[in-house]
């Protein structure tokens, strides 16, 4: 029997590699907290983020999602604020919304790069008011914070960027926040994890005094915004100082297995499409468009009888679950008609050729007989 492709096979560092790091755990004896481990972590990633004019304030968080939660609070909106955000994206970026006090307003996306762009946020804008905007980097394509910036330098509304797998694609604007993921599955991974960055060191002192309870120690200990526990352990810096270590490999190995299967892809599957990104980014994931008639869950069905995993990610699109159903904004062809298109397909970062092969051969035969 033909041994099955799985969709996803996570590859954090080994014990040996974690093994440095927990023996400054067990000399520190400090677990959590702010400890040095997580601050270590925190300056090496401000250090790849360095740009004029301003330098990168990075504070990690428990996870993503409490990163966007805490975010929003930082931004420190009045209660039950709009938050403009894309039908396709991770049910996180809502229930990260709603956490913080406020509401989604879901709204559609390019159909070419599948992002919420600073044109359709201004196109909304036009037809009724929102107070921020959570763009997604979706399936880990970068978000133009260029063009964000300008938005906000015009309306005055904040952006804080969902770019939960985009590590080494997404850069930080100069008024834009990003959050970042370290979830296990992610490119930089440290199990479970976030990091919040911006160039405001106001904005970052309020994110992380809001991740330990909003506790103003200036105050003797006050709390006049409440937070919650969203502090990163030091177990979990220590799988992120030790992912950072084999970063340059990382790059490398999703470099190499990118390049690899698109070769495959335009090879045995030509009627499929993909995201519009740029090709040399680091994805943690694969996502293809299945021609106009086809239906993903139908290949979906069709490949798992070739021994072939795959997910329809970010599928449904949010506003289709009954928790957000209320929160949509106008039509959304766009992402409905993709959602019914779009195909993860199995991509890991110790992926051989053979499962490459196996995988677009299936796939070209399930489309292009149609």
């Amino acid at each position: 029997m033909t041994k099955a492709v799985p969709l996803l096979v996570p590859k954090l560092p080994d014990a040996d590699a974690l093994l440095p790091y927990l023996r400054q755990i067990d000399q520190n004896r400090w677990y959590t907290n702010f400890g040095p481990l997580a601050r270590l972590l925190e300056e090496r990633l401000a250090g790849m983020f360095m740009r004029e004019p301003a330098p990168v304030q990075v504070v990690s968080v428990s996870s993503g999602t409490a990163g966007l939660e805490l975010a929003l609070a930082a931004l420190q909106l009045k209660p039950g604020s709009r938050i403009l955000v894309p039908a396709l994206t991770f049910v996180a970026s809502a229930t990260a919304i709603l956490g913080a006090g406020h509401v989604p307003l879901i709204c559609d996306i390019d159909p070419h790069s599948w992002l919420l762009t600073p044109e359709i946020a201004r196109q909304v804008l036009n037809e009724t008011s929102f107070d921020a905007v959570m763009p997604v980097s979706t399936f880990g394509a970068p978000q133009p914070v260029g063009g964000w910036d300008a938005f906000t330098a015009e309306t005055g509304i904040p952006v804080v960027i969902d770019a939960a797998g985009a590590f080494g694609n997404q850069t930080v604007g100069l008024t834009t926040r990003v959050v970042f993921s370290l979830h296990a599955t992610k490119a930089l991974a440290s199990g479970e994890g976030g990091i919040v960055l911006t160039r405001q060191y106001s904005f970052a002192e309020k994110v992380r005094q809001l991740s330990n309870f909003g506790i103003d120690f200036s105050s003797g200990g006050l709390v006049f915004n409440a937070g919650e526990n969203g502090k990163l352990s030091e177990y979990h810096a220590a799988v992120g100082l030790a992912s950072l270590d084999q970063w340059d490999h990382i790059q490398a190995v999703r470099l190499d297995l990118q390049q690899r299967y698109q070769a495959a892809l335009a090879q045995y599957c030509p009627r499929i499409s993909l995201q519009q990104r740029p090709e040399q980014g680091i994805y943690p994931i694969l996502v293809v468009c299945l021609p106009q008639g086809l239906m993903a869950r139908e290949i979906q069905s069709s490949l798992l009888d070739h021994g072939i995993e795959s997910r329809q990610w970010y599928c449904p699109t949010i506003d289709m679950h009954p928790a957000f159903a209320a929160y949509r904004h106008g039509e959304l062809g766009v992402s409905h008609n993709l959602s019914r298109r779009l195909l993860g397909l199995p991509y890991f970062i110790d992926m051989q050729d053979e499962q490459i092969a196996k995988v677009c051969q299936a796939l070209g035969e399930l489309t292009n007989s149609v």
